[in-house]
């Protein structure tokens, strides 16, 4: 018996029906990091070339690490622009996590050298932007600009981490990224709360007696 993989897959649909319709450029937009109790949240902005789209591009979920550092590397080398924005942890606890996940796209937009007409974000909330945009529930499913974005967004997060890893040996950043694993628990129990954890978030909070 076969199985099917009848699991959505990124198209460029969707962008090709608005640059027929209304022209370019147009921009995908995504983040990762939203959940995590430490660590920055990441967003990119990635502008496709529709005549050179790069092999490979899926949800960043879908990807093992590997497969996203490869197709990263194809997006860096054929993407028209790309712009990536980081929210620490201090933007994270003074505005929220919504908040900061909302100027990080924003900013990613911002940073683009290539203007574009209309921006397509992942989720059902939209940033400030100044331009066109259009919210896309499960949008990193749908669109391969969005998708892109998405990978951009979260090979940048997890390099940071890796990076931190290197900083803070014990936490185990590497392996969990700073989202909330048992190993990542007993980490803050043995070693304590670092600069980088969220301190709004309530498992920190708990960590440290707030609540």
């Amino acid at each position: 018996m076969s199985i099917v993989d009848s699991r959505l897959r990124p198209t460029f649909e969707l962008e090709a029906v608005e640059l027929q319709l209304g022209g370019g450029p147009i921009a995908g937009v995504d983040e990762a990091g939203r959940g995590p109790w430490a660590g920055p949240v990441v967003a990119a902005a990635v502008v496709l070339d529709p005549n050179d789209i790069p092999s490979g591009i899926d949800d960043s979920k879908a990807l093992d690490a590997d497969a996203r550092e490869i197709v990263y590397q194809r997006i860096q080398a054929k993407a028209l622009a790309i712009g990536v924005a980081i929210a620490g942890p201090d933007r994270i606890d003074r505005d929220n996590i919504l908040n900061a996940t909302m100027w990080a796209m924003a900013s990613a937009v911002a940073g683009l050298r290539v203007a574009p007409r209309l921006a397509l974000i992942d989720g059902n909330r939209l940033p400030p932007l100044g331009i066109e945009r259009r919210a896309i529930v499960k949008g990193d499913a749908k669109c391969l600009s969005i998708a892109a974005a998405s990978i951009i967004a979260k090979v940048t997060r997890d390099r940071i981490m890796i990076a931190l890893a290197r900083e803070l040996p014990g936490y185990g950043f590497e392996r969990h990224k700073g989202y909330g694993t048992p190993e990542h628990r007993d980490a803050i129990q043995r070693l304590g709360v670092t600069d980088h954890h969220r301190r709004s978030f309530k498992p920190v909070q708990l960590a440290l007696g707030l609540v």
